[in-house]
């Protein structure tokens, strides 16, 4: 396995074992739900906005393998702090990253990048994605 290969293996598995902004969401804006009927894997997600429609935070909470946990430990991190309008593009960024439609190597998606791999293993596309197709739905969904 190539450094990079190693590095990326390094930083799915720590996300996995040592998931961030993992639980229920106090005062959460929105939510939804994310299944994959393939795999099992299940998954809810929680936003809440601040000022002028930036993320003020967001949680998961789900079961799942280690692709899919990572994913949306990985995904919370990355859109904290950012609209709904920046999210929805990151969203489209890394779809199109695990999809094989954006360079294996992509500017500006940080660790994100360390899916670019599963584009190799279609089954697992939607585990990766899992997180972000959950996110979208409680970003675009009328608020409740």
């Amino acid at each position: 396995m190539s450094d990079l290969g190693e590095l990326y293996q390094s930083v799915i598995l720590d996300h996995n074992r040592h998931p961030r902004n993992c639980g229920p969401l106090a005062g959460a804006d929105r939510e939804a739900e994310g299944y994959n009927p393939l795999c099992g894997d299940r998954l809810k997600v929680w936003v809440r906005f601040g000022e002028g429609d930036v993320i003020e935070a967001v949680n998961f909470e789900g079961t799942g393998c280690a692709i899919s946990q990572a994913s949306a430990s990985l995904m919370t991190t990355a859109i904290r702090g950012r609209t709904r309008g920046e999210a929805l593009e990151l969203f489209d960024r890394f779809h199109r990253l695990v999809a094989g439609e954006e360079p294996s190597q992509p500017a500006g998606l940080g660790k994100l990048a360390v899916f670019a791999g599963v584009r190799a293993y279609p089954s697992r596309v939607k585990c990766a994605s899992l997180a972000w197709h959950a996110l979208r739905s409680a970003l675009v969904s009328p608020s409740s």
